[in-house]
């Protein structure tokens, strides 16, 4: 927490009894629980605390009594047993069936249809969610299924139901990617959107994420991100039968896990992690914790790519507060190579004093040129004073 990680956030099918992945996304009637008024409400046996209608409000508080805030994923649009059971819905005369889209499902996941929003009841339906979410203690919802394809409709219902609540709540969209020609209505609607599908711990995906930061980076705005999705580090998918993703430590080299954590502070990714925190070694715990690095990530501007050339992406971006220029340089090809870097090209000056973010240390003057090695798929962050520029 003291590093600025704040959010923990329950994932997919908190809703169900425990089965393994592999069962719940082959099953098209997955059983799911819901309320009287057709929302889903999550499984006892997963959530013990949640008996007698509690909800996950016991989670949330207890998360909150550590100092940090609570966040859930949800799916876009009402569950299959809600439809089935024609249930009603608050604050409308109007009942589950009449708002559904049964042709609307999920391509990857059979438990919830679309909601028509030109039903009456239909934003209603939304309200009622989000109401419950707030009462529960949520800050941060992600809702999948609703950027790609993009429903605009069911996106500003969602956004409408969060500003119908009290409670301050994040919203997250995905899967991504979510359309980069359309930055004002995510930005009305949302606080971070995913910019491409799941990324998983494969360098060509990587070197993918890479091109789409370049693409979206002039869109970043305060308070409104684009995602370039989790950080899959340390321990992965502990409890998965799918034969894709087994159990496993992160695929990721160490260079690449350094390549990652610069490329997504950068950019100014949202960062996520991905991984069991508890079985984290101590180096992937380094960097989640460096708070050079994560400061470039949280409080730089003006990010962008200043130079690609010879398989090397060089970055600039700056802090008005600390009064710092940050360069981080990202080597995709697969072979160590060496850098030259100038003043000129940095925008700095020959005297300006350069650090190590990774290392924490001095790496000296910049001089008539830096020459900086990178080994395969590797990276490095640097800084570099305002007052020296």
């Amino acid at each position: 927490r003291q590093y600025g990680w704040e959010y923990i956030v329950v994932d997919f099918l908190w809703y169900c009894d425990d089965q393994t992945s592999a069962e719940k996304f082959a099953n098209r009637r997955p059983n799911q629980y819901i309320d009287e008024l057709g929302r889903l409400i999550p499984s006892e046996k997963l959530h013990p605390s949640s008996v007698c209608g509690k909800g996950l409000k016991p989670l949330a508080d207890y998360i909150h009594s550590k100092g940090l805030k609570f966040g859930l994923h949800i799916m876009r649009g009402i569950p299959r047993q809600a439809v089935e059971r024609n249930t009603r819905i608050k604050y409308s005369m109007a009942r589950a069936a009449e708002i559904a889209n049964p042709s609307d499902t999920c391509a990857w996941y059979g438990g919830l249809v679309g909601v028509n929003m030109t039903k009456v009841g239909a934003q209603e339906y939304y309200n009622s969610i989000f109401e419950l979410y707030a009462d529960w203690g949520v800050d941060y919802i992600k809702v999948d299924d609703i950027s790609y394809p993009y429903h605009a409709d069911e996106i500003e219902a969602v956004q409408k139901a969060i500003i119908n609540v009290a409670r301050p709540i994040v919203l997250s969209l995905s899967p991504g990617p979510a359309p980069i020609g359309n930055p004002k209505h995510l930005r009305e609607n949302a606080n971070l959107w995913r910019i491409s599908g799941d990324f998983w711990d494969k360098w060509e995906a990587l070197k993918r994420q890479l091109e789409l930061c370049r693409e979206w980076a002039p869109l970043v705005t305060e308070g409104h991100w684009p995602d370039a999705d989790m950080l899959p580090l340390g321990r992965l998918n502990i409890r998965t039968e799918l034969k894709d993703h087994p159990a496993r430590q992160t695929n990721f080299t160490p260079d690449e896990q350094y390549f990652l954590m610069t490329l997504w502070s950068v950019f100014r990714s949202p960062l996520m992690f991905g991984g069991n925190l508890p079985d984290n070694d101590p180096f992937t715990t380094s960097l989640i914790t460096n708070e050079e690095v994560i400061r470039v990530n949280q409080h730089s501007t003006n990010n962008r790519e200043i130079r690609f050339r010879d398989g090397v992406s060089i970055w600039s971006a700056d802090d008005q507060e600390n009064k710092s220029r940050y360069i981080a340089l990202l080597n995709v090809s697969d072979q160590a190579t060496d850098v030259t870097c100038t003043a000129e090209e940095w925008g700095v000056t020959e005297q300006s004093m350069v650090r190590d973010l990774w290392k924490k240390s001095e790496a000296g003057r910049v001089g008539k040129g830096i020459v900086v090695h990178l080994p395969a798929h590797g990276a490095m962050m640097y800084g570099v004073k305002m007052s020296e520029l």
